[in-house]
């Protein structure tokens, strides 16, 4: 048994839970391993924010996690001061835009590669293109052991594309597909599953319960109710709009900002939102006016048709320099089937575009999964897992049956559960 290497915490997930769980755990003394299945560590923090990496929010309110409770209670009373320490730690500037927080490079790959810095100087190991096989936990010694397969040799280094990130990472991943592989064992006192949102076949492992995992923050397939053909003429188009959910007549939800058009339904990141809360059936309502209230908006259509003419005589091109073409056809389309030709009537349909809602699509590129392993597992702040359960183990970040609006409220929860994780150790 001595053979096998121990380590204090060994992380199974090097994304930016596991990274900071890392940092947190090696800056209290202890000794740790991330075994990561990738060829590297961090990868998944290069799609985040459109390669932008949108690393938190200025006001990271619990209202916008799927358990408002729970958030508060990990995240803490100042997560956002929290977060702050972290990232000056480790050397990442941020600049805020719109609320939302970015490296002020606006760049991923630096958030990622001052991470890497950070543990490398912290003395964290890191064990990469490891698949964790079984996991076995002596009482004697109260020890993990985990059973591990990797490349029996190391990837061979690329040929081409050594500055190119990117394409270094699909000739390893390619590399790694074709390697023979070999039997490794490590033990640690602790374990942290840090392993993102495909956490099924960990919980197995382990004997975690699990909630079945499906993808949200993705676009959401819809049908306009007055003009099934209309996404078709539509897509690619943005629009700053206001999204209402409605179910059973009631607005649920809404919020504001940029949507677009696609030819499937409704893309963008208030769409996104949206995805996290509907449901088959429900109605999307679009507001194309939403700075201006329905009264004022019918107002001014009655000042434009006494400019113009009336609407219905003039077709798309009345709203010409109000609308894009396209929209302002579909507007029309709309209202002549529900027989609107006042101001009042044409601006309560801009403001209640009415679409039903088929659920989600796009799943493949879905920015989150929610499911997980549910909290009723795992104890509070700390998030280890209750003993009666599993001993010396313990849940972070997206493994989690956790999931938020966009805005950078997902990679604060991946940062801050990972440090509490890491935390609860020392305690």
């Amino acid at each position: 048994m001595a053979a096998y290497p121990l380590y204090d915490v060994a992380i199974v997930g090097g994304g930016a839970s596991g990274l900071a769980a890392s940092l947190s755990a090696a800056r209290a003394g202890r000794s740790v391993l991330i075994i990561e299945r990738d060829v590297a560590l961090g990868l998944t923090i290069l799609a985040t924010g459109n390669g932008r990496c949108n690393i938190s929010n200025a006001h990271l309110d619990p209202a916008r996690y799927r358990h408002p409770d729970i958030a508060r209670a990990v995240m803490g009373r100042a997560p956002e001061r929290e977060l702050a320490a972290l990232f000056d730690a480790v050397g990442i500037m941020t600049c805020k835009i719109d609320g939302r927080l970015y490296p002020y490079s606006k760049r991923a790959d630096s958030v990622r590669e001052a991470l890497l810095g950070a543990i490398a100087r912290r003395g964290v190991e890191v064990l990469a293109c490891a698949d964790l096989q079984d996991a076995t936990y002596g009482m004697d010694e109260a020890v993990w052991r985990l059973e591990l397969s990797v490349p029996a040799a190391p990837l061979p280094a690329p040929k081409r594309h050594v500055g190119d990130l990117r394409a270094r990472i699909r000739s390893d991943r390619k590399e790694l597909r074709r390697a023979a592989r070999t039997p490794r064992s490590v033990r640690a006192r602790h374990i942290i599953i840090a392993c993102g949102g495909a956490s099924e076949p960990l919980a197995g492992l382990f004997g975690l319960p699990h909630i079945g995992e499906k993808p949200v923050l993705c676009p959401v397939a819809c049908t306009p109710a007055h003009d099934t053909c209309a996404l078709e003429r539509l897509d690619g188009l943005r629009v700053d709009c206001r999204l209402g959910l409605v179910r059973d007549g009631e607005e649920l939800w809404a919020e504001s900002g940029e949507a677009l058009f696609r030819s499937y339904g409704i893309s963008g990141i208030v769409a996104f939102d949206l995805s996290r809360r509907c449901m088959t059936g429900d109605i999307v309502e679009v507001d194309l006016f939403c700075d201006r209230a329905e009264r004022e908006l019918a107002a001014l259509f009655e000042q434009r048709a006494a400019l113009l003419g009336d609407p219905a005589s003039r077709g798309a091109s009345w709203f010409d320099g109000m609308l894009a073409h396209e929209l302002g056809a579909f507007l029309m389309r709309c209202a002549g089937r529900e027989g609107a030709r006042d101001g009042a009537a044409l601006a309560r349909i801009a403001k209640h575009l009415p679409f039903i809602i088929e659920g989600t699509t796009e799943h493949a590129s879905a920015q989150v999964r929610r499911g997980g392993i549910p909290f009723d597992a795992v104890e509070l702040p700390g998030l280890q897992v209750r003993p009666d359960i599993a001993p010396a183990l313990s849940v972070c970040g997206e493994a989690l049956d956790m999931d938020a609006d966009c805005g950078g409220f997902n990679l604060a929860w991946a940062w801050l559960s990972g440090i509490r994780s890491a935390e609860a150790l020392a305690r």
